[in-house]
């Protein structure tokens, strides 16, 4: 049996406004796309959890939506996601630009940060874009318990190892939680639906990425391929003419790029089928958002 008395284990919650990079950041730091990315902010609606595994420590990272003021049901059902990722944890991780910080909603977010019962690191993030910086300039702006400063590129890399040793030392003694050979604690199923819905963020421009939730109806393992049969819901019929696009081309660009990217991730054959149905204003209804997994 291993011996597992200096062995590492612990929580670590990433947060912060929508798009700062916070799933790019956990994809880059586990080095496999756990999380779907999109230019487009609050891409990520669940709090998904990514496992990094070496021979001495486990560290669970807790990918969270970004933070808004909830306008609607499914957005007060994310806050609470957040909420709930604050909890137990070994250490947040606060994550901004470098480039405009702070702006108001950064203050906003630290006014929650200077509340936090854990330990608190900062993640400034697109040192690609932003080399030239003040450090000092932006510190001054973090709350006393700010246990520390980095600044990384998750697009790049750059500061990465640096950041990973970091957040190791917050990483209390204790066995592994979960399986060492596993990614996350989410099934398949979840994560051909995040990449069907990547697919129609990458694809679609406005309000059409928000008036979208998928459903996984069926996914059935075959000896040679993957089937998986799967709904979008839109909110409007005027949109399931745009979704679907003419001659079916518009879906057949998500059902593509959703098969590629999911067949990557499980490098397995895989077969997609998807419908579109309207489901009237489903981000206000609370019976659709528990079919969706928001309770």
């Amino acid at each position: 049996m291993k011996d597992y008395t200096n062995h590492r284990s612990g929580f670590a919650t990433i947060f912060g406004k929508p798009n700062t990079g916070k799933s790019t950041l956990m994809n880059r730091i586990l080095g496999e796309k756990l999380s779907i990315t999109s230019p487009k902010p609050q891409t990520t609606r669940y709090a998904v959890k990514g496992i990094l595994n070496t021979d001495d420590e486990q560290i669970i990272f807790i990918d969270t939506p970004g933070f808004l003021k909830p306008r609607y049901e499914m957005q007060e059902r994310m806050a609470k996601i957040i909420d709930e990722s604050f909890k137990d944890v070994d250490l947040l991780i606060f994550m901004s630009h470098i480039q405009g910080f702070p702006s108001d909603y950064d203050m906003e977010l630290l006014s929650i940060v200077e509340k936090a019962r854990s330990p608190v690191i900062a993640v400034m993030n697109k040192l690609d874009i932003t080399p030239d910086y003040d450090a000092q300039e932006i510190i001054k702006h973090l709350p006393d318990n700010i246990d520390d400063t980095l600044f990384v590129s998750a697009k790049t890399g750059k500061g990465i190892p640096e950041l990973i040793t970091k957040i190791s030392s917050f990483m209390p003694l204790h066995p592994p939680y979960y399986d060492e050979e596993q990614l996350s604690d989410l099934p398949l199923r979840f994560f051909a639906k995040e990449l069907i819905r990547e697919a129609i963020f990458h694809n679609f421009r406005d309000e059409i990425p928000y008036s979208t939730a998928v459903l996984i109806e069926r996914y059935e393992e075959r000896e040679e391929i993957i089937v998986i049969r799967a709904v979008i819901w839109i909110e409007r019929n005027s949109q399931k003419h745009i979704i679907i696009g003419r001659g079916g081309s518009n879906l057949k660009k998500i059902r593509e790029y959703a098969e590629e990217q999911f067949s990557e991730f499980v490098d397995f054959p895989v077969r997609i089928h998807l419908h579109v149905k309207v489901n009237e204003n489903w981000r206000k209804k609370g019976t659709a958002l528990k079919e969706l997994g928001f309770y």
